[in-house]
């Protein structure tokens, strides 16, 4: 479940009530919940808790598709499934294999996205992106001259600014989602501590210190 209250039908602001009947019809999505996609839909109901933000993010998705953007759809897509993947976002990751699809990638390129860098299926322009993208969700913006200098060869001033505000909002999308456990990244935390068997609750290097056993050795 998300960690946050949900936003049902009867309680959604008009403009959150109006995104409810496009996606879920006459259903209350709380209910009755699922998209066409298959995915649960409480990104949608949970955003309504606060409907200018929630009016404000939704209108960045008319953003990135806005017939005024300069940058290639398939270019703006590298930047956002690679930022949901490095970000560990399943749901981001799985929604943008799907537009991957829709806007011309191949399956081995989508497949190719968590090894892209050992992966022979790109451009120049597609591998200068990806490596951008490392750099602004995994470095935090630090990005090396020599990458600028390879996107420049491809794209103008404007494709680079409109790339990176895109992907910058879907690490944001990805943060998010993990945060609140939306989506499929309702998931429990898996790095924890796995028990040691019954009676037995040594640390195992300490089983092999090396200094310990000659010390425990010199004194026999």
């Amino acid at each position: 479940m998300p960690r946050l209250r949900e936003v049902g039908k009867a309680d959604a602001d008009p403009f959150a009530q109006q995104l409810y009947k496009m996606l879920f019809g006459d259903r209350d999505p709380v209910k009755e919940p699922g998209t066409a996609t298959g995915t649960p839909g409480n990104w949608w109901t949970v955003f309504a808790l606060v409907p200018d933000a929630f009016k404000h993010t939704t209108e960045g998705f008319q953003f990135y598709r806005s017939p005024n953007r300069k940058l290639d759809p398939k270019l703006r897509e590298l930047g956002q499934i690679r930022a949901g993947f490095t970000r560990g976002s399943q749901f981001v990751f799985s929604q943008h294999c799907k537009a991957c699809r829709d806007v011309g990638f191949t399956e081995e390129q989508i497949k190719a996205i968590p090894h892209w860098p050992i992966a022979n299926c790109w451009a120049p322009v597609e591998r200068a992106l990806l490596a951008y993208t490392d750099c602004l969700v995994l470095q935090g913006g630090r990005v090396p001259e020599a990458i600028f200098d390879e996107m420049k060869k491809y794209l103008s001033d404007e494709e680079i600014l409109e790339f990176t505000y895109v992907t910058c909002t879907y690490e944001m999308h990805a943060t998010m989602s993990k945060a609140l456990r939306l989506e499929y990244d309702d998931v429990d935390e898996r790095i924890v501590e796995v028990d040691a068997p019954e009676g037995n609750s040594a640390d195992v290097m300490s089983m092999v210190d090396t200094d310990k056993a000659d010390t425990q050795k010199g004194g026999n």
